[in-house]
C-alpha cells in the first residue's frame, strides 16, 4: 500500500513574523511504516518549502522533533491526527 502526503501550503508557526512565499518542494521521501492487514504500507512525503520575500532564506519546517513512542516526528504525528478527523 502507498499512501501520498503532501505538506499543505501554511507557514511554520513559528516564522510568523517573516513574509514567506511558497518556493516548491523538497525531493519526495519514501518511508516504510507498520504493516497493514498483512500488506507493506509505505509512505511518500513531500515536503514544502518557502522562501523569505526579504532575505531570500529558504524556510522550512524543522521534522526532527520526534514525537515520543513513535517513528515519526511530532508534527507529522498531528497531521495524520488531523486528516483522520475528515
Amino acid at each position: 500500500m502507498h499512501l501520498y502526503f503532501e505538506e499543505r501550503n501554511e507557514t511554520p508557526k513559528e516564522e510568523y513574523i517573516r513574509i514567506l512565499i511558497a518556493h516548491g518542494f523538497h525531493k519526495e521521501v519514501t518511508i516504510q511504516d507498520f504493516p497493514l492487514r498483512g500488506n507493506t504500507v509505505y509512505l511518500h512525503v513531500k515536503r514544502r518549502r518557502w522562501i523569505d520575500k526579504q532575505t531570500k532564506e529558504i524556510v522550512q519546517r524543522d521534522w526532527n522533533l520526534v514525537a515520543q513512542g513513535t517513528r515519526m516526528t511530532a508534527e507529522f504525528a498531528d497531521f495524520l491526527k488531523e486528516i483522520s478527523q475528515y
